[in-house]
């Protein structure tokens, strides 16, 4: 009678290690794992810190997509074909750690290894409903709303286990350009979530679940008028 031998691969044991067509690099803050326009032949796998997707349109204003976090693979469209362009840029927001994986390695895993596909399949269905979400609160919910529910995802509320206390350094900047208002108007808001105790601000922005449970019960006021304000003179963030 032949034996079969047991499949031992391990998924997440191929994304933590380097081997045959992947490396482990490492990137300082504002360093680039790919840009805009580049050839898109590999896939990266984040292991520690933070980064976000932005995308420039042809008269140079640049908007940010999406904030990347650890367990996120970026890069997925070097899989559609060979010679396919970047449509975006990735750049580490804090010092990051990620796995390279070549574009023949990944599609040589993924025919190989179901486990490995199943997790990757599920990764781009969470990423999918995630656009999704996005698309319905820019749609729907005032700025000062998507302005929290940003912290919240930062912060990493609703995930399993403890969420981070402490978000990544991020600029007012970027938080205008992915919930569409302006540095402005997030610098009130801002003000007024450390004023209501939804968040702590010490050099780094603490956000505490208050923040998650005035979102879940509709509480805040409606804003889409963007009404003027007056700017409280100190930046909660830089």
């Amino acid at each position: 009678m032949t034996e079969f031998k047991q499949n031992d691969f391990d998924a997440a044991d191929f994304l933590t290690k380097a081997g045959l067509g992947r490396h482990i690099i490492q990137l300082k803050p504002k360093e680039a794992f790919f840009s805009q326009g580049n050839r898109a032949d590999s896939i990266f796998y984040l292991q520690k810190g933070r980064a976000k997707l932005t995308v420039v349109s042809k008269n140079g204003k640049e908007a940010t997509i999406t904030l990347l976090a650890p367990g996120d693979f970026v890069g997925e469209e070097s899989l559609a074909s060979v010679g396919e362009l970047r449509m975006a840029s990735a750049t580490a927001i804090t010092a990051c750690t990620a796995l390279k994986i070549e574009r023949q390695e990944m599609v040589r895993v993924m025919h190989e290894e179901h486990s490995f596909s199943d997790l990757f399949v599920k990764f781009l269905l969470a990423r999918s409903m995630r656009t999704q979400a996005d698309l319905v609160d820019q749609l729907f919910n005032s700025s000062e709303k998507r302005l929290a529910r940003i912290l919240l995802i930062m912060a990493e509320f609703g995930k399993p286990g403890e969420p981070e206390p402490l978000i990544p350094q991020i600029t007012q900047e970027t938080l205008a350009e992915m919930i569409g208002t302006t540095r402005s108007r997030v610098s009130f808001f801002m003000n007024r979530f450390r004023k209501l105790g939804f968040i702590d601000y010490n050099g780094r922005i603490q956000v505490h679940k208050s923040l998650l449970n005035v979102i879940l019960h509709d509480q805040f006021p409606d804003d889409n008028a963007e009404k003027p304000v007056t700017l409280v003179a100190s930046s909660p963030i830089s």
